[in-house]
C-alpha cells in the first residue's frame, strides 16, 4: 500500500467535517517527533499541531461506525472547497436574509453594503462605518455570508471578533487563486 504524502499548503477535511489548512512540518524539541502543524479556516482561525502520524491515521470506525471518510484528515481540492463553501455560505445568507427582509420585500441596506464589498478590504470599511448601527442579527447575517460564526456577547464584543475576522481573510486575500 503506497503512503499518503502531506502536503503543506493544502486543505484538509477532518472527519467531524472543519477544514484546515497545513501550514508546516514541526519536530519536538525533546523527542524529536514529527508533527504537523495546521490552522483552522473557520471560527477564529486558532493553529494546532498534531503528531503526523496521528493526523495521517485512519477514522477509528469502531469509535465512530457513522463516518464515511476513510482517514482523520483527507485532502480537499480548492475546487471541491469552493463547490461546499459556496453552497452553504448560500444557505446561510439566504436564513440571515429572511430575518432581514422587510414587509414590503426590502433587504436592510446596511447588509446589502456589505454583501456587496468586493474583497475583505471593504468589508471592513464598511463594518467599521456602519459599527454604531449593528444589531446581532446584521452581525449574524454578515459572519453567515463569510461562512464563520461570531460568538455570543455584547454587540461591541462581537464587532471586534467579526473585525478580528476579516483583518485576517484580509492579510491573506490574494487573487492568485482566484478563476
Amino acid at each position: 500500500m503506497a503512503e499518503r504524502e502531506l502536503v503543506v499548503g493544502g486543505f484538509y477535511r477532518h472527519f467531524k467535517d472543519k477544514l484546515y489548512q497545513v501550514r508546516g512540518i514541526a519536530y519536538h524539541s525533546e523527542t524529536k517527533e514529527k508533527m504537523v502543524v495546521y490552522q483552522a479556516l473557520y471560527g477564529d482561525y486558532s493553529m494546532y499541531v498534531r503528531p503526523f502520524d496521528m493526523f495521517m491515521r485512519e477514522v477509528d470506525h469502531y469509535k465512530y461506525p457513522d463516518v464515511e471518510q476513510k482517514y482523520r484528515f483527507e485532502q480537499v481540492s480548492l475546487e471541491t472547497l469552493n463547490e461546499k463553501s459556496e453552497a452553504e455560505i448560500k444557505v446561510h445568507v439566504e436564513e440571515k436574509l429572511a430575518d432581514r427582509v422587510t414587509e414590503d420585500g426590502v433587504i436592510d441596506g446596511r447588509l446589502l453594503r456589505f454583501l456587496d464589498a468586493e474583497n475583505f478590504n471593504e468589508k471592513l470599511n464598511v463594518l467599521t462605518y456602519l459599527k454604531s448601527g449593528l444589531d446581532d442579527r446584521i452581525i449574524d447575517a454578515m459572519a453567515a455570508s463569510m461562512d464563520v460564526e461570531v460568538p455570543a456577547g455584547s454587540i461591541e464584543e462581537r464587532y471586534r471578533s467579526l473585525r478580528s475576522v476579516i483583518m485576517a481573510h484580509s492579510k491573506y486575500e490574494c487573487t492568485r487563486l482566484r478563476k
